[in-house]
């Protein structure tokens, strides 16, 4: 019995330890699955692919970065990526903000994240792409990365030796705008003067994507072809695209420079109504500068001109002369608004600023009479009417 008990035991714990061992392997075979990044120093990951004669893939992210996290989640996990880079590439994740990173993202003009560089022995990027990308669309760039004659650098070489065929410049200019370089628009532009027909789907697709620039020949051509590119786009998303544009524009510049900028794109793009939003365009950028003066000024030639679209449109305008505006007839101008304000919504928040206009005008008995109203509105309303009675208690000397 004490025989056979034992050879029993020896079973058991010979099928347990190849359970473990079967179990480790499983393991392993799953964390490798993915794309195995190494901890080496730059200067040995330089040696090793010189011995090894491979580029180096470098993950050139930051900790805050939300498409980077989702890169090493998804992406970087998936089999078939881990497959091909791990054969390829020799593989390093570098935070841009510490270490080495630190210096590698002034070598290397790291500007967004994440940063994806493909780096042979001597330091050099062959290959470059910004931005998050899916399993599928990171595959590709490995294999574009791992052929010699797709390379970035390869391409380079080929548009300095004179290359300006249609296709190549397509190609090319495709990957300059992926590697944020630039130099896509002049490549862009060069394509387009090849193309004698610019609304074929091919070349208004390719004019949809390079367009960023109110100045440009190709923003003008979308302008004048809206039709045809909201029927190929939609129109929520070339809507989406010229406000973009224009908006990134007129938020970069300053002073009576801005102004023209706006009153010129204005015109451009909204022929119909460009009077209006210029007016309204002025109102904003002397309120984001704090030029309280002239934006009071703007504010009242806008609507001596134009009609509010709401109540809150003119309560807010009204509001923001109690705080800012100390002008005493530019005042009387807010006093109309609230008026209308509350004409068009008898509200509490309506009957709030009123208060408030009155009582900045000196008016104490009005402005006591529209905050006890306001009070009683929101009381109705259930809503938090306690800066209204903190104005209460400075009308009545408390």
């Amino acid at each position: 019995m004490i025989g056979n008990f034992k050879i029993k035991q020896m079973k058991k714990v010979i099928t347990l330890c190849a359970f473990v061992l079967l179990s480790l392997t499983s393991i392993s075979g799953i964390a490798q699955s993915g794309i195995s990044f190494t901890q080496e120093s730059w200067f040995k990951l330089l040696e090793r692919a010189k011995t090894e004669d491979k580029i180096i893939f470098m993950d050139a992210y930051a900790v805050w970065c939300g498409p980077c996290k989702q890169m090493s989640r998804t992406t970087f996990t998936d089999p078939e990526v881990g497959a091909f880079f791990n054969k390829h590439f020799i593989n390093v994740k570098m935070d841009m903000e510490k270490g080495e990173g630190a210096q590698l993202a002034k070598t290397y003009q790291v500007m967004a994240y994440p940063t994806l560089l493909f780096i042979d022995s001597d330091g050099k990027v062959v290959h470059r792409s910004v931005g998050f990308q899916n399993a599928k669309q990171f595959l590709e760039l490995g294999k574009i990365a791992a052929d010699p004659t797709r390379r970035i650098s390869a391409l380079d070489a080929r548009y300095e030796k004179g290359d300006r065929s249609p296709d190549f410049l397509y190609e090319y200019a495709q990957v300059k705008y992926e590697a944020m370089d630039p130099v896509y628009e002049e490549v862009a532009k060069e394509y387009l003067v090849t193309q004698y027909d610019w609304t074929t789907e091919e070349n208004m697709k390719f004019i949809f994507q390079f367009t960023n620039s109110s100045d440009s020949k190709f923003f003008d051509f979308i302008i004048k072809n809206r039709d045809l590119f909201e029927k190929q786009f939609g129109r929520r998303a070339v809507a989406a695209k010229i406000q973009n544009i224009v908006s990134q524009e007129l938020s970069a510049g300053e002073g009576s420079e801005i102004l023209e900028k706006a009153k010129t794109i204005f015109a451009k793009v909204y022929p119909d109504k460009a009077d209006y939003m210029y007016s309204q365009f002025k109102i904003s950028y002397f309120g984001q500068i704090d030029d309280w003066e002239n934006f009071a000024r703007a504010a009242i030639d806008h609507y001596d001109h134009y009609k509010a679209q709401s109540a809150d449109e003119l309560n807010n305008i009204a509001w923001t002369f109690y705080e800012k505006v100390d002008n005493k007839k530019q005042m009387k101008c807010a006093l109309k608004w609230a008026k209308e304000a509350v004409e068009m919504e008898d509200n509490y928040y309506n009957n709030d600023t009123l208060a408030a206009v009155w009582f900045k005008l000196g008016k104490k008995g009005k402005a006591r009479k529209a905050a006890l109203k306001a009070i009683e509105l929101a009381k109705k309303e259930g809503e938090d009417y306690s800066i209204t009675q903190d104005l209460l208690n400075k009308i009545n000397g408390k």
